[in-house]
């Protein structure tokens, strides 16, 4: 039997900190962004238990301050991408404000860090949203485009197809193909 499963990231993250921090009796305060405040004095072994716990579940504690900040402006997009009900106009002026930094600055960190843009994260970003929300069969392209502030339906497609090399339409027949050939297996 296949299950087809719909998650909220945030909540599992929180839930799997909550499990990892309990079972090692630690104090904490979850201050959003994947940004935890240890309320007690813990040794560096504790911590790498607590690292060691957590990369189970692909979570690492970032050290470098760079890294930081370049983890707090992808967890801002992956909001931004999956939370909004429509993504802003403008993603610079929307990263700026919620993070309280100039664009430039974190455009120039991100791309040291990563060796890639903002700009090229957030449409991976959008692409992998496009897919969960074709998936559903709950939404028409044009709704899809507009969600994620596609001029329209045509360069949302001409996007999705560079990332992902088939357009929109084709990865809603592989899906449908695929829900048909798992229904006939049973």
């Amino acid at each position: 039997m296949k299950l087809y499963l719909k998650f909220d990231s945030n909540i599992a993250l929180k839930k799997i900190i909550q499990e990892q921090f309990d079972k090692l009796q630690m104090e904490y305060d979850y201050l959003g962004f994947a940004e935890i405040e240890i309320n007690d004095s813990v040794s560096s072994v504790e911590i790498r238990k607590l690292d060691e716990c957590l990369n189970n579940y692909g979570i690492q504690i970032v050290e470098n301050q760079k890294s930081v900040l370049v983890q707090k402006i992808k967890d801002t997009i992956i909001e931004m991408v999956y939370k909004e009900e429509k993504l802003p106009t403008s993603n610079s002026a929307y990263l700026s404000d919620k993070l309280k930094q100039r664009y430039g600055y974190l455009s120039s960190v991100f791309t040291e860090i990563t060796y890639t843009s903002i700009e090229n994260f957030i449409l991976l970003q959008k692409a992998e949203r496009a897919k969960q929300l074709i998936s559903t069969n709950e939404f028409t392209f044009t709704e899809i485009a507009y969600t994620l502030n596609y001029s329209s339906v045509a360069h949302f497609s001409n996007q999705f197809k560079g990332i992902t090399g088939i357009t929109p339409s084709s990865f809603q027949r592989i899906i449908k193909k695929r829900r048909e050939n798992s229904t006939n297996l049973k």
